[in-house]
């Protein structure tokens, strides 16, 4: 091909993504239509393929568990487990927790039996069940471990059933204390999975942490009265944060008049958009010169 056809082809063609339909500076296509060129690609370099700023933003629960959200119940093909999981949780807790204070007088724990076997534990992890059902991750995990929580009470507890307390003797307060303690650790793990949530929610989690800090203190230091007081009123508190959280969850548009308060922190999803619809009519109104 001589010198002139390979010029002629190029026009043609364009040269570095410009259109040259005619030949000549004047009939050039300005640059801002010339194609993007593709970004090298480093490969084996992790931070490449991090999302960062709103995309990373995902949601802090799925599902439901996230009492506060108030979401549309037209289109719900499931009923939300939550508010049943909190409930069976808050009871259960209640009542170990008046146990723990020696309220009445009442110091034995045969009675939180059959709460810990039946409500606190096998309602609680069937409402876990259901949370893995509608995706949610925290739901699932922290509904179906207190639910395991509970029976593994129950079955420790158990007069002459299975013989625990009886059989360990003075082992048994060292014993109990690295059950409680381990607890104590994961419950600090859903607390940090908590900070983007609701402060009632929050709550929740702080008061049982502290609960299972003091318990686990409590017996793993000679079974300290105190210690252990102080983890029955933080069980309390814990219990009616529950309840607190499940009628949240259940007061909706299709049974009560109002919504329940529970305090979005500034860093959450639903007060930053509370945030931008403010600054967004703001906006408008300053516009419109109001």
């Amino acid at each position: 091909m001589s010198t002139a056809q390979e010029q002629n082809a190029l026009n043609a063609e364009g040269i570095n993504g410009y259109d040259h339909g005619h030949a000549g500076p004047a009939a050039a296509v300005p640059p801002h239509h010339a194609k993007q060129r593709k970004p090298y690609d480093y490969g084996g370099n992790p931070l490449a393929h991090v999302n960062t700023g709103e995309s990373a933003r995902l949601p802090a629960f799925g599902g439901e568990f996230q009492p506060g959200l108030y979401k549309s119940i037209a289109d719900r093909k499931f009923a939300n487990p939550a508010p049943l999981g909190l409930s069976a949780f808050a009871l259960t807790t209640f009542v170990l927790s008046l146990i723990n204070l020696s309220t009445r007088g009442v110091t034995k724990p045969n009675i939180v039996v059959g709460a810990a076997f039946g409500y606190g534990g096998l309602v609680q992890l069937l409402a876990g069940m259901w949370e893995m059902a509608i995706g949610n991750t925290f739901g699932a995990t922290a509904l179906s471990s207190y639910g395991g929580f509970w029976i593994a009470v129950g079955i420790i507890l158990t007069p002459g059933g299975f013989q625990i307390v009886t059989e360990m003797g003075d082992e048994f307060g060292n014993s109990f204390g690295f059950f409680l303690m381990g607890w104590f650790i994961f419950t600090t793990i859903l607390l940090l999975c908590t900070l983007r949530s609701t402060v009632a929610f929050f709550l929740l989690f702080f008061t049982l942490d502290l609960a299972f800090l003091m318990l686990g203190l409590g017996y793993l230091y000679g079974e300290k009265p105190g210690l252990i007081k102080a983890g029955g009123v933080f069980g309390l508190l814990a219990a009616f944060l529950a309840w607190y959280n499940a009628l949240a969850g259940i007061a909706d548009s299709s049974n009560s008049f109002f919504v329940i308060p529970v305090a979005h922190f500034p860093w959450s999803d639903k007060a930053r958009e509370r945030k931008a619809s403010i600054n967004a009519d703001l906006g408008q109104q300053h516009e419109k010169g109001v």
